[in-house]
C-alpha cells in the first residue's frame, strides 16, 4: 500500500495528530486526498468540482507553529476536506445542482467555509448534490453520486457526495447541511457518521433565511470522534447569523473522548407514523438494545408526533419545508420553471399557496410538539429510532414511492423519521448500526434533548464502542466495485 492510501486510511482525529507533531505536511495531506480522489472519484463521481492547485497552495502558505500544547479546540492542522456544493468557496463553482447555476462563480467563502478554514481545514473539492434539495444525489448538471458500498445504489442526500466521499476514504471530513435529514441520510446511507447539531451551533451562510430555524449546518466524518472534532472546528458566534451561539467552554472533543451511555432510552421502529422496512427495523431495535448492555434501560416509547390537533408532524413539516422553499427560489418558478426538476416545482408552487391557515396551524403544531419532546426528555436521556425507513434504493430510482403495501404520495414522505426530528430543533446523528443481508449499510440516529449537543455525541461515542468491529469494514472500492 502507498503511503498516500495510507495516510487516506486515518481517521480524522488521528491524521491532525500526524499534522500537530509534525509527521506529515499539510500539503502531504493534500497530495494525498487527490491521488486518492483522481483514482477513486471516476467510480463514485462524489467530488466532481476539484481545486487542488487552490488547496496546494494554501497548504505551502499554511502556518506552522502550533503544537498539541497550544492548538485550539477544533485547530485542523492543516486538514483537507470536502465542501458541500450549496456552501460557497471564493473563487469555485456553487451550482446547487441546478443548470440555472452551472455557471455561478463564487466571489467569497461564505461563513461556514470562513470559520472552518480559520480553524485550519482546507477546502479541497465540492461534493456533489440533488438539485437544490433531496435525498438522492443527482442532478443535471454533473449527474449521480454512487454508493461506495453498491454502484448500483444511491448515496443518498442531499450530503451525498460527501457522504460517498468519506465512505471512500477520499477526505477525512466534509461539510453538510440538513432539513430535513440531508446530513443523517447520506450517513446511514454510506456507513458513516452525520450530525445535525443544534441549530445555530455552527453559523450558517447567507443563501437562506437566517431566522429559519429548521435548518443547520453541522459536520460529516467516519467516526464519532471525528465529528465531534470537526463540531469543535465549526462552532462559534458571529453576526452573519442572529441564531450562532459562543463556543462552549468544555470543547465537544472532549465528549467523544469521555463515553457516557445513558440510563434510560426511548425507542421507536416508526414514531407511529408509517412503515419502515422490516429488514432496517429489525437491524436498528437489536442495535437499539446494544445501549442495554451499556447498562441502560431501552423502553418502547417515543414523543406523540401524530395529530394533536393541528394535524400530525408529517403534515407540519411538509407545510414548513414548502414555506421555506418558497421564500427562497419561488421566483424561479416564473423565470426558469423548464429547467427545474418537477418534484422541486411542486415544492415551490405548493409554498407559493400556502394559506394563513395552513402556515399557522403549522406553527401551532411545532409548538405543541417542542413542549412534547422537552416533557420527553425529562422522562428519557436519549431517543433512537431508524435513520432512514428504508436501505439505499437503486440508483435510477428518483425516489421511494412505496414502503412495503403503503403507497407514498410525495417525493419526501420516505424521509420522515428524519424530518420530523427536525421539528423538534434537538440534536441527532446517525451512528453506523449494521448491514442488510446485501451489504448495504444502515444507520441509527440518536436524538438528544434541546441544547444536549455535548450529552448526544457521549452517548454516540458509547454506542459507537458497543458495535465495535462495523465502524472498522472498509467499502467494496476496488476495480471489482458493483456496479
Amino acid at each position: 500500500m502507498s503511503i498516500s492510501n495510507e495516510l487516506c486510511l486515518h481517521t480524522a482525529t488521528e491524521a491532525v495528530g500526524l499534522l500537530l507533531r509534525g509527521e506529515v505536511s499539510p500539503l502531504e495531506m493534500v497530495e494525498a486526498a487527490a491521488r486518492r480522489i483522481e483514482a477513486i472519484d471516476g467510480q463514485i463521481n462524489a467530488l466532481p468540482t476539484r481545486f487542488f492547485d487552490r488547496a496546494r497552495d494554501m497548504a505551502r502558505r499554511f502556518p506552522v507553529g502550533r503544537s498539541d500544547r497550544d492548538a485550539q479546540p477544533g485547530w485542523l492542522a492543516g486538514l483537507p476536506i470536502a465542501v458541500k456544493d450549496y456552501n460557497d468557496v471564493a473563487g469555485q463553482r456553487t451550482t446547487y445542482g441546478s443548470p440555472i447555476y452551472a455557471g455561478n462563480v463564487a466571489a467569497r467563502s461564505d461563513t461556514t467555509v470562513l470559520v472552518l478554514e480559520a480553524s485550519g481545514a482546507i477546502p479541497i473539492a465540492k461534493s456533489n448534490v440533488p438539485e437544490f434539495a433531496g435525498a438522492h444525489t443527482f442532478n443535471p448538471v454533473f449527474g449521480p453520486t454512487r454508493n461506495p458500498w453498491n454502484g448500483t445504489r444511491t448515496a443518498g442526500g442531499s450530503s451525498g457526495g460527501a457522504g460517498a466521499a468519506l465512505a471512500a476514504r477520499m477526505v477525512w471530513l466534509a461539510t453538510g447541511n440538513d432539513l430535513g435529514g440531508s446530513l443523517r441520510i447520506p450517513a446511514s446511507f454510506c456507513g458513516v457518521v452525520g450530525l445535525r447539531p443544534s441549530v445555530g451551533r455552527v453559523p450558517r451562510p447567507a443563501a437562506n433565511p437566517p431566522f429559519d430555524p429548521l435548518w443547520a449546518e453541522g459536520p460529516m466524518g467516519r467516526t464519532v470522534a471525528d465529528v465531534a472534532l470537526m463540531l469543535d472546528a465549526e462552532t462559534g458566534e458571529t453576526p452573519r447569523d442572529p441564531l450562532s451561539r459562543p463556543r462552549p467552554p468544555k470543547p465537544f472533543a472532549a465528549a467523544a473522548r469521555e463515553p457516557s451511555a445513558p440510563r434510560r432510552v426511548g425507542f421507536s421502529v416508526n414514531l407511529g407514523l408509517s412503515n419502515v422496512d422490516p429488514e432496517v427495523a429489525d437491524i436498528c431495535r437489536a442495535a437499539a438494545l446494544r445501549l442495554a448492555a451499556l447498562k441502560a434501560d431501552v423502553i418502547e416509547a417515543c414523543p406523540n408526533f401524530g395529530d394533536a390537533g393541528y394535524g400530525d408532524a408529517l403534515e407540519t413539516f411538509q407545510t414548513l419545508r414548502a414555506l421555506m422553499f418558497a421564500s427562497v427560489r419561488g421566483e424561479l418558478v416564473a423565470t426558469d420553471r423548464p429547467r427545474i426538476a418537477p418534484e422541486i416545482v411542486w415544492n415551490l408552487e405548493k409554498g407559493l399557496a400556502l394559506t394563513a391557515d395552513e402556515i399557522l396551524r403549522a406553527e401551532r403544531n411545532r409548538a405543541r410538539l417542542y413542549h412534547e419532546v422537552t416533557g420527553f426528555f425529562e422522562r428519557f436521556d436519549l431517543f433512537a429510532c431508524p435513520t432512514v425507513a428504508v436501505p439505499p434504493f437503486p440508483i435510477e430510482q428518483r425516489f421511494p414511492t412505496e414502503i412495503g403495501d403503503q403507497k407514498l404520495t410525495t417525493y419526501i414522505d420516505w424521509m420522515f423519521l428524519t424530518f420530523v426530528i427536525t421539528l423538534t430543533g434537538c440534536p441527532a446523528i446517525s451512528v453506523p448500526c449494521g448491514f442488510t443481508k446485501s451489504g448495504l449499510p444502515v444507520g441509527l440516529q440518536l436524538v438528544g434533548p434541546p441544547h444536549g449537543d455535548f450529552a448526544l455525541l457521549a452517548a454516540a461515542a458509547a454506542f459507537e464502542q458497543a458495535c465495535g468491529p462495523l465502524q472498522k469494514q472498509a467499502p467494496a472500492l476496488n476495480g471489482a466495485m458493483a456496479m
